[in-house]
């Protein structure tokens, strides 16, 4: 695991509200913005601002690092 990993991975997760963490982890399982926001009754614009305020929150650039970190969260 490289230091990048390892720091990111032990600092502690600033709190999610449930919709995010919801969404979070259907992008994590591989869900679409579409599929995500089908399953949760949503637009995929409120789909797009909750991931966007997760990646905000956790100051992630993507959506592969985005799924490590759910993952390293156990979602």
């Amino acid at each position: 695991m490289s230091a990048t990993l390892a720091t990111h991975t032990e600092a502690p997760a600033p709190a999610l509200a449930p919709r995010e963490r919801e969404t979070l982890r259907h992008i994590a399982a591989g869900r679409t913005y579409l599929q995500t926001a089908r399953h949760m009754g949503l637009s995929t614009h409120t789909v797009d601002a909750y991931l966007r305020r997760i990646r905000a929150k956790l100051n992630i650039t993507n959506t592969a690092e985005l799924t490590r970190v759910a993952i390293s969260l156990g979602m």
